[in-house]
């Protein structure tokens, strides 16, 4: 039996253009496009898609047409037929997952990341020292260990934002405090303002603890005819006094996928919103710190607001960008009651943050400016990079010049994300669709390209992209509509 189902309204929504590019029978573009909703994660496995005469009727297709799709997602491994359940998806057993490359011949642009850092090692080998005296406690502490939770506020404090040890929890990862802060502050139907685009795993989280989401457009800068780019401020200031959300999520920092910074002004006007509306709003600092050559500086989030608005502001950040993503810890920093109410939660989904890597990222907080520095140099080399050779091979594409971050947001010029992406597996390179970052298929005009891989894979990967562009049918598409999915 399937775990879940799609409705055929929301599958045609994640369908959006599938029939582009016109070459090729409907069929094989169908299949095509449901295998990469499958393939992105936008479609879980263990779906139960709708029935084939359903699909047809709303599509406005034969059910022939539709029942030779479904065969070759079955026969490809994509789904399998279940007594009682119709089509269920299922991921072939070599195919990639979520981005995750099981035979080691992909360049995997799904992930935007950065190597390890390189004192890493030597700042574990440093930790072994301090872990005498950690064994003997039980290692069970829904809080963090106090010497990492010392080195995270003092990090605050350092820039701007005076942070006490009962202000800090530490986490798994910033992935683990979305899904913790979302269960315990969200009830069910709660409304939760989003950036859109977005980091999609917060999505995810947020609904999963049964949030309507409310999105709020961000725009990258150099992508739009109308000069406009950064958070639609006029829109944002709606969404809070039109819906009371409990719940608001922002990356005002490198925005992902964007790139983006949020200005001075606007941060003080959504913390003021925010206390009006008694909306927590939880600032995502994850890639906050990887500056490249940001004209302005900025205090953390939440010191924008005064003392009647600051506490409405609960700050995410991790060591996952700036150190590696193999290092799961991550904090959370609000006042001392949510804290609290976070700790009493807790336990029932985990006990608590492995000990050995708390201490390794006390140590490197404790010394952390050597790290960014050599981030920064590593992305203005990629993002430089980037922009050269798209420049080179794709002067129709809108590239922005990001100050910082982990990846620029592309403009195609044309509804092919989907396509673009599985044309690039076939050529060894996995790069997520840009819907996957939009809510009901939006975005397939862009794509999230990363800055921070080596220079060797990312030269190989934009040529394997430049090679699969080649292959794509690029429709015209008039000016007036090259922006319509950006809503």
């Amino acid at each position: 039996m399937a775990d879940a189902r799609i409705g055929t309204r929301s599958l045609l929504a994640l369908l959006g253009d599938w029939r582009l590019p016109a070459s090729g029978p409907s069929y094989l573009a169908l299949f095509d496009r449901i295998r990469l909703l499958v393939l992105d994660g936008r479609i879980a496995v263990d779906t139960r898609l709708p029935a084939e005469r359903d699909l047809a009727q709303a599509l406005g297709v034969s059910r022939t047409m539709v029942s030779a799709a479904y065969r070759e997602l079955r026969d490809a491994g994509y789904t399998q037929s279940v007594r009682g359940s119709g089509s269920v998806t299922r991921l072939p057993g070599r195919a990639p997952v979520g981005g995750h490359d099981v035979s080691g011949d992909f360049i995997d642009f799904s992930k935007a990341t950065l190597p390890a850092y390189p004192g890493l090692f030597a700042a574990t080998q440093d930790a072994l020292s301090d872990y005498p005296a950690a064994l003997t406690t039980s290692g069970l502490d829904p809080f963090g260990e106090l010497v990492l939770r010392e080195a995270v506020a003092a990090r605050y404090t350092e820039r701007g934002l005076p942070t006490s040890v009962d202000q800090v929890m530490i986490t798994i990862g910033a992935q683990h405090a979305i899904f913790l802060l979302a269960r315990v502050l969200l009830g069910r139907g709660d409304r939760a303002v989003v950036e859109l685009p977005s980091y999609p795993h917060a999505y995810e989280a947020l609904k999963a603890a049964g949030a309507r989401l409310v999105p709020v457009t961000v725009a990258a800068v150099g992508t739009s005819d109308d000069g406009l780019h950064g958070w639609d401020a006029a829109g944002l200031s709606q969404a809070f006094a039109r819906t009371s959300p409990a719940l608001a999520y922002l990356m005002p920092d490198f925005h992902n996928p964007t790139g983006e910074s949020m200005p001075a002004e606007l941060r003080e006007q959504v913390l003021s919103d925010a206390a009006r509306q008694g909306t927590l709003v939880i600032a995502d600092e994850t890639s906050g710190e990887l500056d490249i050559d940001r004209a302005e500086s900025f205090l953390p989030f939440a010191a924008y607001g005064d003392a009647g608005t600051a506490g409405s502001a609960i700050m995410i950040g991790s060591v996952g960008k700036t150190v590696w993503s193999g290092l799961r810890v991550g904090w959370i920093r609000a006042e001392p009651a949510i804290i609290r109410k976070l700790a009493g939660a807790r336990f029932a989904g985990d006990l608590g943050t492995p000990v050995l890597e708390q201490l390794v990222v006390a140590r490197l907080l404790r010394d952390f400016e050597p790290v960014l520095a050599l981030r920064s140099a590593q992305l203005r080399e990629g993002r430089d990079t980037v922009i050269r050779m798209l420049g080179e091979r794709f002067p129709e594409w809108r590239v922005p010049r990001v100050d910082g971050g982990l990846a620029t947001w592309v403009n195609l010029g044309s509804p092919i994300s989907s396509q673009l992406a599985l044309a690039a597996r076939s050529r060894g390179v996995l790069i997520t669709a840009g819907p996957r970052f939009g809510l009901d298929g939006a975005f397939e005009r862009f794509i999230r390209i990363p800055i921070g891989y080596q220079l060797g894979d990312l030269e190989r990967g934009l040529d394997a992209l430049a090679e699969s562009s080649g292959s794509l049918s690029h429709a015209p598409v008039p000016p007036a509509e090259l922006f319509a999915d950006v809503v």
